[in-house]
């Protein structure tokens, strides 16, 4: 695919957020002729002088064998060609600045200075899931995972206005907004909880909210998910990274719904998940100091290691059904491409 020079860096911006690509570089064509071919590699010798690299290699492949040159001598010739023209540039072939690169193919092509894709497989090949997303940092990554395994991603955010801001909600759209240029766009569903989260508080013991209202939470996600046929729910628990996540905790949360939950981040610690979010750009975002629903109801001494038998006692006190129906509802959808 051939770029108009003045696009370089918006296609270069694209690149760097589509998974299911190894790696892309800025190539040349030229002469299918090996004395093109070493001139084109001296022109890419220039370009590692000026970016003040001091060694490097040739790599050549050539899948066309009616080629006067074998792989071998096209390093050997072409290594010869750059030395020759810039002596400052030396060869190390275990461990060089950088390498340029011929393929001898229908076409003749070389080029240096590759950059390294995310690899995985391309988004849509795996699904749909729905991903619950918060204003932490740990969601995000989770829903970044799972597209790097080739899944589509929606994305479900419980608020609870007006005891949570409009700045807690716009931050998960902008979170929604990143992650999406990596998922080929995102659909946010954004729900009002804050009924639902109000009859928890009102109606259940206080170890036993944040539990209850991840119960609740998974019952909405299954609703909606089902809806537009995601085929799973998504969250960035991480195993017993806070009260709600031990494993008791998340036997009681999903025992109401039928669809699979991913949890891509479940062994990972918050290191691992942190580098991960700086990475992919989510991190400065979800540091924000915005509070989520559900760090602002979270009880003084939550329960541990929840009995799922006693969970569902709780949960169906609440009479919550119908405030759940309702929130979803009152979604407001917000397209993140």
């Amino acid at each position: 695919m051939k770029a108009p020079e003045e696009k370089t860096q918006e296609v270069e911006n694209v690149l760097s957020h589509l998974i299911g690509i190894s790696g892309w570089a800025k190539i040349t064509y030229c002469e299918k002729a090996p004395a093109a071919v070493l001139a084109a590699c001296v022109e890419e010798g220039k370009k590692l002088c000026e970016k003040g690299v001091k060694t490097f290699k040739i790599d050549a492949r050539r899948t066309d064998k009616s080629f006067p040159l074998t792989s071998y001598e096209l390093c050997c010739n072409a290594g010869e060609a750059v030395t020759n023209a810039f002596s400052e540039l030396k060869v190390d072939i275990h461990n060089p600045d950088d390498v340029i690169k011929i393929e001898i193919r229908e076409r003749a092509l070389v080029y240096s200075g590759g950059k390294r894709g995310f690899g995985g497989l391309p988004v849509g090949t795996a699904g749909r899931g729905m991903l619950l997303l918060s204003g932490g940092i740990d969601s995000p990554v989770a829903g970044f995972m799972m597209a790097s395994r080739g899944m589509s991603i929606d994305a479900i955010h419980f608020h609870a206005y007006p005891y949570t801001s409009l700045e807690a909600k716009q931050k998960v759209i902008q979170l929604a907004q990143i992650t999406g240029k990596y998922c080929m766009g995102i659909n946010l569903y954004i729900i009002n909880f804050t009924k639902a989260q109000m009859r928890i508080k009102e109606r259940a013991p206080a170890p036993w909210t944040t539990v209850l209202l991840r119960m609740a939470m998974m019952e909405a996600a299954e609703k909606a998910a089902q809806k537009i046929k995601c085929k799973c729910l998504i969250t960035g628990e991480s195993l017993s990274q806070v009260a709600s996540q031990t494993i008791e905790n998340m036997t009681c949360t999903q025992s109401r719904i039928k669809l699979p939950v991913i949890r891509p981040l479940i062994g990972f610690n918050k290191e691992d998940i942190i580098k991960k979010a700086r990475q992919i750009g989510t991190y400065d975002v979800s540091i924000q100091p915005y509070q989520d629903c559900c760090t602002l109801f979270s009880p003084q001494h939550p329960v541990l290691h929840g009995d799922t038998v006693e969970a569902n006692e709780l949960y169906e006190k609440l009479e919550i059904e119908a405030l759940i129906d309702e929130a979803l509802e009152g979604y407001e959808l917000v397209k993140c491409h």
